[in-house]
């Protein structure tokens, strides 16, 4: 089995240097800076037990490899990109791929569906960091991060199966589930308070506003029938197998929001997060006006290149009251 990680941020970036470590055949597709750091020097990998450049295979684009049939893709870049990351997959390697959304969100699934004849889901709990070129950290110990899977929409199979296994050999906790979207619904609960981070000083009280922002997702969920796992599942799911640790010389940056904004970059991935909910909150009328919020500010702080961290609390409270 080869492994084919499709965007080698933070995220993918930590997945493909575990599986690389491991033993395991492994090639990264990433992009820009990047990706010429990563070809020219390999990839700098930080963690709290290691500090080390692995020379790791890496493409810009998918026309660039020769398909296999044992390949497996994981989709590890931001909602945003899915849908043109999509279409080149498919242009480059048809449509029999495997295809694994080891994404934040719950619309990528959907997308891949349209295209690929095997579609996987994967619930990502792995605190990657993708802050300068060629050099990804990622803050765990025990297990690296929790990556559980199962067959798109429901169900479980011999490739996840051994994908898994895989996986739990690379220092990645994963579990075949058959329910696997109910764990994301659960995850982005807790991603629609990415924009706290990105938004607010660190020492900000934000309990109070992610709490509201957590009791809207619920309220959207339970007024669409969805199916989901309570943030106590996710903590009993974390117990024992993650904790943050210190990497010697490196703080913890932030969040995916904080870091595409810290990193200029050109859009963000909160229509895909807080995005969600308000769109739910629509279809259904759940009224979702932190949510709307935290969407509208981090739309602005992009295209108005504002610095992360620069809002204070109540300002913010006066933007959600305005949207009630």
């Amino acid at each position: 089995m080869r492994f084919i990680i499709y965007g080698a941020g933070g995220v993918g970036g930590t997945i493909g240097a575990e599986l690389f470590l491991a033993g395991e055949e492994t090639v990264l597709i990433a992009r820009g800076a990047h990706l010429q750091a990563i070809q020219d020097n390999g990839l700098r990998y930080l963690t709290p037990d290691r500090q080390e450049t692995i020379n790791i295979p890496a493409v810009g684009h998918p026309n660039e490899l020769d398909f296999r049939s044992d390949d497996v893709v994981i989709l590890t870049m931001k909602s945003q990109h899915t849908l043109g990351a999509l279409e080149d997959l498919r242009a480059a390697g048809g449509e029999n791929i495997p295809v694994i959304c080891c994404q934040n969100g719950v619309a990528n699934e959907d997308m891949a569906l349209r295209r690929f004849n095997r579609v996987y889901a994967m619930a990502v709990y792995l605190p990657g960091e993708l802050l300068e070129p060629g050099e990804v950290r990622c803050h765990s110990i025990k297990k690296i991060g929790i990556l559980d899977a199962g067959v798109y929409p429901h169900g479980i199979d011999d490739l996840i199966t051994e994908v898994a296994a895989h996986f739990e050999g690379a220092n990645i906790a994963s579990v075949p589930t058959a329910n696997t979207m109910a764990w994301k619904y659960a995850k982005l609960v807790i991603n629609t308070g990415n924009a706290l981070g990105a938004a607010f000083p660190r020492e900000t009280d934000t309990k109070a506003l992610r709490d509201r922002l957590s009791a809207e997702a619920f309220a959207a969920y339970d007024a669409a029938g969805i199916d989901y796992k309570t943030l106590e599942d996710m903590r009993d799911r974390r117990k024992g197998l993650m904790e943050l640790g210190e990497i010697e010389g490196v703080g913890r940056a932030g969040g995916s929001t904080f870091q595409s904004i810290a990193n200029g970059k050109a859009d963000i991935e909160t229509d895909y997060l807080n995005g969600e909910i308000v769109k739910l909150g629509r279809l259904h009328g759940v009224p979702t006006p932190a949510n709307t919020t935290m969407q509208k500010l981090m739309t602005r702080m992009i295209r108005e290149r504002i610095e992360p961290r620069s809002f204070n609390l109540e300002e913010v409270e006066e933007l959600v009251a305005a949207e009630e």
